[in-house]
């Protein structure tokens, strides 16, 4: 429990930007799926419309430090290799 009042602050200040990160982590988690399940589905051309969104929540979750840059480079790549025509 904190006991000064700066640390108490700073439970505060960290409850709230739990809660912007989790927000971003959901972005990031729902836009992945549905271009998965695009994909999944067959639907290449909606897979490609979907993926400039989910570049988009990669780069604001590490921009953010939800995720560090290696793990958005990787989750770029996989995504840009599901869309990519065979």
């Amino acid at each position: 429990m904190a006991i000064t009042s700066s640390a108490k602050k700073a439970n505060r200040v960290a409850a709230r930007k739990h809660i912007f990160n989790i927000r971003r982590k959901n972005v990031l988690h729902d836009t992945t799926k549905a271009l998965t399940k695009a994909v999944a589905a067959g639907d290449k051309a909606g897979a490609a419309s979907l993926l400039p969104a989910a570049y988009q929540a990669v780069d604001k979750a590490q921009k953010r430090g939800v995720i560090k840059a290696n793990t958005a480079a990787r989750k770029k790549s996989r995504l840009a290799r599901l869309v990519r025509p065979s």
